[in-house]
């Protein structure tokens, strides 16, 4: 059996099957052509054409019946997709009612199609990755919640610094997926908006029926009528790719710290297990962040696309050349990139696997090192902030030099144990009592949360 061309083999680990079914061929002819459906009811409601012969355009406008190995080739002459589909639309129409043909794509230019073939596409990748978000959003809160007071080492410049939560570090995540969320419902009337301009943008093929013809198309197809066509115009789309850009580094951002809490030397979280999942051609004990990957990875490879359109943004006149192309698959490949991060992003946080004893004993590693902040700042009330911060510095590297613990050496030491009760020293060196308001942060992300899903 053959396969069918095409980049398939990453396909499902790179992208949602629902985001490549709204970018495939099909999906972009169908939306050049339910624009071209649209056209046609909306001339028809205004008088530009006869109602008779909507159907027949109608019944024409659906993908299967063209044939997109012979578009494809037409487009690498025609230099865009709309030309060929609208001769071959006309063909097929005129073998059913030769009457009808003569108006198809009535005052419209080939980018109308193109572009507003495009928003409709874009609408139902929006909806998908709004889908994805809310769930991958309500997953990451469950987890905020069940780890709200689970200690872990925070960590700054790789190091080990004063501890945090793990419920506080997810609360971090879902912040920034929430922030996504509305800049997605801010843009939406933006982004989602109708491209009607004709051949330079004017509507003069349609003389007076051209804004009542534009009133209909738009609500035709349910989408806004902007104040005049964006053919060059190109920030709306930008925009969204913009706020993608930032879902894929918020992602990113997740898999990496991911991906350094599952390495071996901490081994604190992971990702769900799976048969198959995450092994090694070679070594049989590997356990890799196959998830985490595909999310570092798009964090990576969507910014190079992203500078594409901003790069194509300053477009010539009423009609671009060779920016606007540069547009067609860059655009939808962000898309695709995205989804494929979310879907994978679910996964991980859906079935994470959490080793709170791991994450004491890793709290203890550096022998109450990470407390010395929690000490010094209560010694500096006493003994003032220079000396004591001074002191405790002393005690730390003593502490490294002789390989104990710092609990023993701050009460070897006559300055701290004047001061300091072995009690308090003993709560000061508990993690738990050293938290500060990292349960508050989670409240205040999980109350956020919900306002946004309300």
């Amino acid at each position: 059996m053959n396969p069918r061309p095409g980049n398939q083999l990453f396909d499902a680990y790179f992208t949602a099957q629902g985001m490549r079914e709204i970018f495939c061929d099909r999906g972009r002819v169908q939306g050049m052509l339910d624009f071209e459906a649209a056209l046609a009811r909306a001339e028809a409601a205004t008088g530009v054409i006869p109602q008779v012969v909507v159907a027949a355009i109608e019944t024409a406008c659906h993908a299967e019946r063209y044939d997109f190995a012979a578009l494809a080739q037409a487009i690498a002459l025609a230099g865009n997709s709309a030309i060929p589909l609208v001769k071959a639309l006309g063909k097929v129409i005129a073998s059913g009612v030769p009457e009808a043909e003569r108006y198809v794509h009535l005052g419209a230019t080939s980018q109308d199609a193109m572009d507003t073939g495009l928003v409709l596409q874009l609408r139902a990748a929006l909806d998908l990755i709004e889908q994805d978000l809310a769930q991958l959003a309500n997953t990451l809160a469950r987890q905020a919640r069940a780890h709200a007071q689970t200690p872990l080492a925070g960590r700054t410049w790789l190091q080990h610094a004063t501890p945090v939560t793990l419920g506080m570090k997810i609360a971090g995540w879902l912040g920034a997926l929430n922030r996504h969320r509305e800049r997605l419902r801010e843009l939406k009337p933006r982004l989602l908006t109708l491209q009607f301009g004709g051949a330079s943008g004017t509507l003069a093929a349609l003389g007076d029926k051209a804004l009542p013809v534009a009133v209909a198309l738009a609500a035709e197809l349910e989408l806004t009528l902007p104040e005049q066509p964006w053919h060059t115009q190109r920030d709306r789309l930008v925009e969204f790719a913009s706020v993608l850009g930032m879902i894929a580094g918020s992602l990113g951002k997740l898999g990496r710290d991911i991906s350094l809490l599952m390495q071996t030397e901490a081994g604190e979280v992971f990702e769900p297990s799976a048969p198959g999942k995450g092994g090694s051609s070679t070594m049989p004990h590997k356990r890799n962040p196959v998830g985490a990957a595909v999310l570092i990875g798009a964090a990576t490879r969507v910014p190079g696309l992203l500078a594409t359109l901003f790069a194509a943004m300053p477009q010539e006149h009423e009609r671009s050349l060779g920016l606007w192309h540069a547009e067609w698959e860059t655009l939808p490949e962000i898309c695709c990139l995205v989804s494929g991060a979310l879907q994978q992003a679910q996964v991980i946080a859906d079935g994470l696997e959490v080793d709170a004893e791991r994450m004491r004993r890793n709290l203890d590693l550096t022998q109450g090192l990470v407390l010395a902040e929690a000490v010094s700042i209560v010694l500096a009330q006493r003994l003032g902030r220079d000396r004591a911060h001074h002191l405790l510095e002393t005690c730390c590297q003593r502490a490294v030099a002789e390989q104990r613990h710092l609990r023993a050496v701050l009460g070897d030491e006559p300055q701290v144990s004047a001061e300091l009760s072995p009690d308090e020293l003993d709560r000061l060196l508990d993690p738990a009592h050293y938290l500060g308001q990292a349960r508050a942060w989670v409240e205040r992300a999980l109350a956020e949360h919900h306002r946004i899903n309300a």
